[in-house]
């Protein structure tokens, strides 16, 4: 069976809550997204405002003081929302990954071992049985280590260890000083080896809600080797399914996922900054066209709130004081502004109760965007 640019880009949209917001809680929308990057507070809000009818921003509130969704250190060694049901398996998946960065050279620099993580780690989870602060767990770090190992010894273990960041409430869930809580009672991880029935099973949950994908796809997504993911693919046996993707290459999916015809209608959306579905693939086309990457994915690692429009991304947007600034990278039609500016209206609301410019310190990228007589266009909706 082949599958067609323009399907996968629907196929893409349909697992992410996109061609339509549906009516589900935010735990059951969570579920089907799989994973939101988080590392700006808001954006977990504006990604599941994008998916969710009736959302509220107190309904994420209760998910997160529940413990309901996490919030931790993921794929990418990123900062993801994810259920709580799929932390322990996440986690676990990517251990080789976490213990080749954490405790690599700057970990050693200090004059640590990986050995020794595995002693700190078990008590550094008891210190953490109630939500501690950054502060508070590294002078806990310089207590046990003295204080010329505290910087590289925290460095490591704040993402090493298996720990959620804990609420902060300030003005969204989370604040950029994070608090730290020790994730559960599960089994401390130690070694470099990897978790193959963990990885089997990230894969799926992958799949549900990004798929279909390549080997490099999901290599990209939780930033694990592709040997590995090839192995556990392989593995999985009829549980997946091959598909010839647009330039010939293979993509697996799971059996019966939702794959609509290439013509199903994608509605215009304002996405969040670092929103899930442009990082989630090694190529990244499926959403952003090649030329506009550059102006979207900074060479930093920032990644701008897009316009997206017929399902790709069509520019960027930001909030300010009095509304939202849209830049779209070509001509948008009457039609299409008119719907962007819905959007806008209601983002405009939820954001209003919380944080009106909660992108603020990014707009110094909007000095480096196209400008007018390439063809761009500037609106406040």
């Amino acid at each position: 069976m082949t599958i067609t640019e323009r399907e996968l880009n629907r196929a893409t949209l349909s697992r992410q809550l996109l061609l339509e917001r549906e009516p589900l809680s935010v735990q059951e929308g969570m579920r089907r997204v799989v994973a939101l990057q988080a590392q700006q507070p808001a954006s977990p809000y504006v990604a599941l405002w994008n998916r969710l009818t009736g959302f509220t921003a107190g309904d994420l509130d209760a998910a997160f003081i529940e413990r309901s969704l996490v919030k931790a250190t993921l794929m990418r060694i990123t900062l993801h929302v994810v259920h709580a049901e799929d932390y322990p398996v996440f986690r676990a998946a990517l251990q080789p990954t976490l213990y080749a960065s954490r405790l690599g050279s700057r970990f050693a620099a200090s004059g640590l071992t990986p050995a020794d993580a595995d002693e700190l780690v078990p008590e550094l989870l008891d210190f953490a049985d109630r939500p501690r602060t950054s502060a508070q767990l590294q002078a806990w770090v310089e207590e046990r280590l003295g204080a010329e190992k505290k910087e590289g010894a925290w460095w490591g273990l704040k993402a090493y260890a298996p720990l959620h960041h804990a609420p902060t409430d300030h003005p969204w869930s989370f604040g950029h000083r994070p608090s730290f809580v020790a994730a559960g009672d599960g089994a401390v991880p130690t070694g470099r080896a990897a978790d193959p029935q963990a990885l089997q099973a990230l894969i799926l949950r992958y799949l549900a809600g990004f798929g279909p994908a390549s080997v490099a796809d999901v290599a990209q997504f939780a930033m694990v080797q592709r040997a590995p993911v090839r192995a556990a693919l392989l593995a999985l046996g009829d549980a997946v399914e091959q598909l010839q993707g647009p330039g010939g290459g293979v993509l697996f999916d799971l059996p019966g996922a939702s794959r609509p015809p290439a013509e199903t209608p994608a509605p215009a959306r304002l996405m969040a900054m670092w929103d899930s579905i442009l990082l989630a693939y090694s190529d990244r086309g499926r959403v952003i066209p090649p030329a506009y990457r550059p102006w979207v994915i900074r060479r930093n690692g920032d990644v701008l709130p897009t316009l997206l429009v017929d399902g790709h991304v069509a520019g960027v947007w930001r909030p300010l004081n009095d509304g939202i600034e849209a830049t779209a990278f070509h001509r948008l039609s009457p039609a299409t502004w008119d719907r962007l500016a819905e959007e806008a209206r209601s983002l405009t609301t939820l954001l209003g109760e919380r944080e009106v410019t909660p992108y603020s310190r990014y707009h110094h990228w909007w000095a480096k965007l196209p400008q007018a007589e390439t063809g761009a266009e500037v609106r406040m909706l």
